[in-house]
C-alpha cells in the first residue's frame, strides 16, 4: 500500500515538473476598466439643479401624465416580441450557467442488459456449433474529475456572470421597450396636432379663397391674385392629407411596438399633452450610475465572467487528474447472476498533463485575453457613452425650453399679424401679398412650436432611460469591477 502511495506521489510530482512544457509565459491583458470618478462632467452641468431624489421611479412614464399610456407599456412588456427574444436569451444563459455548474459534480449510471446468442461452431468451445447463450450484465459506473486548481469553478463563474448580464440585458430590454412606446406614443400625439394645424390652415386658406372671390366679384383683385390664393388652398389640402398619412403610421408604429397588428393601433385614443418630466439630476452623477443603468451593470458582470474564464483557461495547463469506477456483476446463468463468481469492479484513477500541444492552449488563453479586453473596452464605451448621453441631454432640454418661450411669443405674434391683415384685406384697404406672407409665416411658425413641444417631451424621456429608467439591480449591483480586482486575475 505504501508502495502504491509513494508510486502516485512521484507521479504527480514529474507530471508538474514537465508541466513547464505548456506554459501561458508573455500572455497577458491589457484592458483597464475607467473609474467613473475621472471622468468630469461639472462644468457641462454648472447651473443644473441637483437633487438626491432626481432618479427616476420604476414608473417613470406615469410623470407624464397620461394614464392610457401606463396600460401600453404595460402591454408591450407582455406581449412585444422584443422582450419575448430577451427572456429568451437570458433563459439561455441560466442554462448555460446551470450546465456549467453540473459538470463539476461527479456522475453515476447504472446499465442492465440482457444478450440472448447462438453461437456458430467455431465459436463453440465443443465444436458442434447452434448452442444458445443468454448474458445478463448489471453495472453501477463512477466518474469524477478532481477540481485541482479551480477551473471548473471558475468556468462556472463566468457561465454565472454571463447569465447574470444576461437578465440585466432582459431589464435593459424592458427600460429601451418603455421609452421606445412613450416616445412613439408622443409621436402619436405630435401627429393628431400636426393634422389639427393642417386642418387650421385648410380653412383659413378655405377663408381666403372665398374672401379673394368676392374681391374678384367686386373688381378689387385680379385673376392673378384669385389664381394664387387657389393654389395656397390646394396646397393646404395637399398638406392635411400628408398629416393624415404620418398620424396612421404612428399607429402603426404603435401597433408594432405593442406586438399586435395594425388594427391595435386605430384602437388606441387620442393621446394627452403630455408633460415633460422637470429638468434635474441626482446629486451623486455620475459615481451611481454604475448601478443605475442596466447597460452599465451588465458590462460590468461581463468583465467579471472574462476574468474568471481565464482563469479557467489557465488550468488547462496544469496537470489533471481524473477517476473512474465500475461495479457489476455478469452471469450467463440467471441463477448465478448475484453470485460472488460473477461479481466485478474496477479502479481507474488517471492523470493527464498536457506537454506539447503545437500551441492551442497558449492560442486559446490568448483568445480568452482578448475576449477580456473586448469586455473592459465595451464597459469603458458604455460608461462614457453614458455620461455624455445624460449631460448632452439635460443641455438639450435647458436649450429647447429657451426656444419654446421665444417661439410661442413668435407664433403669437404672427397669430396677431394675420388676424390685423385678414380684416384689413377684408375691408379693402389691405395688400393681398401681406395676408399670403403672414399666412405662411403664422403656419411655419405654429408648426414649428408644435414640432418643439414635442421634441422637449421626447427628450424628457430620453432622459429618464440615461437614468437608468428606475432600475436599482441591488443583488446585481455588489460586482467587482475589473479595475479594482487582484492584480493577478487582470495580469501574469
Amino acid at each position: 500500500m505504501k508502495q502504491s502511495v509513494k508510486t502516485g506521489l512521484s507521479l504527480t510530482l514529474a507530471a508538474m515538473l514537465l508541466a513547464g512544457c505548456a506554459n501561458f509565459r508573455g500572455l497577458e491583458t491589457e484592458g483597464v476598466s475607467l473609474d467613473a470618478k475621472n471622468l468630469k462632467a461639472g462644468q457641462s452641468l454648472d447651473g443644473v439643479t441637483l437633487s438626491p431624489a432626481a432618479w427616476p421611479q420604476r414608473d417613470w412614464w406615469k410623470s407624464l401624465g397620461d394614464n392610457q399610456l401606463d396600460g401600453l407599456i404595460n402591454e408591450a412588456l407582455r406581449d412585444s416580441p422584443d422582450m419575448q427574444i430577451a427572456s429568451a436569451r437570458a433563459h439561455q444563459a441560466s442554462a448555460a450557467a446551470s450546465a456549467a455548474d453540473a459538470a463539476r459534480m461527479p456522475s453515476v449510471d447504472a446499465q442492465a442488459s440482457v444478450s440472448r446468442s447462438r453461437l456458430a461452431r467455431d465459436q463453440d468451445p465443443l465444436g458442434q456449433g447452434g448452442a444458445y447463450s443468454t448474458l445478463r450484465s448489471a453495472q453501477l459506473g463512477f466518474n469524477y474529475t478532481f477540481d485541482l486548481w479551480g477551473g471548473e469553478r471558475a468556468a462556472w463563474e463566468a457561465a454565472l456572470g454571463q447569465a447574470r448580464a444576461a437578465e440585466v440585458d432582459r431589464q435593459a430590454a424592458a427600460l429601451t421597450l418603455a421609452a421606445d412606446v412613450a416616445r412613439a406614443y408622443s409621436n402619436l400625439g405630435q401627429a393628431f396636432i400636426v393634422r389639427d394645424l393642417a386642418q387650421q390652415d385648410v380653412k383659413r386658406t378655405q377663408d381666403m379663397l372665398d374672401l379673394g372671390q368676392r374681391r374678384l366679384q367686386s373688381g378689387i383683385d385680379s385673376e392673378y391674385q384669385y389664381q394664387q390664393t387657389e393654389s395656397l388652398a390646394a396646397s393646404s389640402q395637399e398638406q392635411l392629407i400628408d398629416a393624415e398619412k404620418n398620424l396612421q403610421s404612428a399607429r402603426v408604429a404603435m401597433a408594432v411596438l405593442l406586438g399586435k397588428g395594425p388594427d391595435r393601433g386605430n384602437e388606441i385614443a387620442r393621446p394627452a399633452v403630455l408633460q415633460p418630466s422637470a429638468v434635474a439630476l441626482p446629486s451623486s452623477l455620475p459615481a451611481e450610475l454604475l448601478g443605475r443603468r442596466p447597460d452599465l451593470v451588465a458590462a460590468r458582470w461581463r468583465v467579471e465572467a472574462a476574468s474568471k474564464d481565464i482563469e479557467a483557461g489557465k488550468t488547462q495547463f496544469y496537470p489533471n487528474l481524473n477517476l473512474t469506477a465500475a461495479a457489476g456483476t455478469q452471469s450467463l446463468l440467471g441463477d448465478s447472476l448475484f453470485g460472488a463468481p460473477s461479481r466485478f469492479f474496477n479502479i481507474a484513477p488517471a492523470i493527464s498533463l498536457p506537454i506539447f500541444d503545437g500551441g492551442r492552449l497558449r492560442a486559446d488563453l490568448d483568445s480568452r485575453d482578448a475576449d477580456y479586453d473586448l469586455a473592459v473596452a465595451q464597459y469603458n464605451k458604455s460608461l462614457v457613452g453614458a455620461l455624455n448621453q445624460v449631460s448632452d441631454t439635460i443641455n438639450q432640454l435647458h436649450a429647447i425650453s429657451q426656444q419654446i418661450v421665444a417661439k410661442q411669443r413668435a407664433t403669437d405674434v404672427s397669430q396677431q399679424s394675420f388676424n390685423t391683415a385678414t380684416q384689413r384685406y377684408g375691408s379693402g384697404i389691405g395688400n393681398y401679398l401681406d395676408v399670403l406672407t403672414i399666412e405662411q409665416q403664422l403656419l411655419q411658425s405654429q408648426r414649428q412650436l408644435a414640432s418643439l413641444n414635442a421634441e422637449q417631451i421626447d427628450l424628457s424621456i430620453q432622459l429618464m432611460q440615461a437614468l437608468g429608467g428606475g432600475y436599482q439591480g441591488e443583488h446585481l449591483a455588489t460586482v467587482t469591477p475589473a479595475s479594482n480586482a487582484p492584480q493577478s486575475e487582470q495580469t501574469r
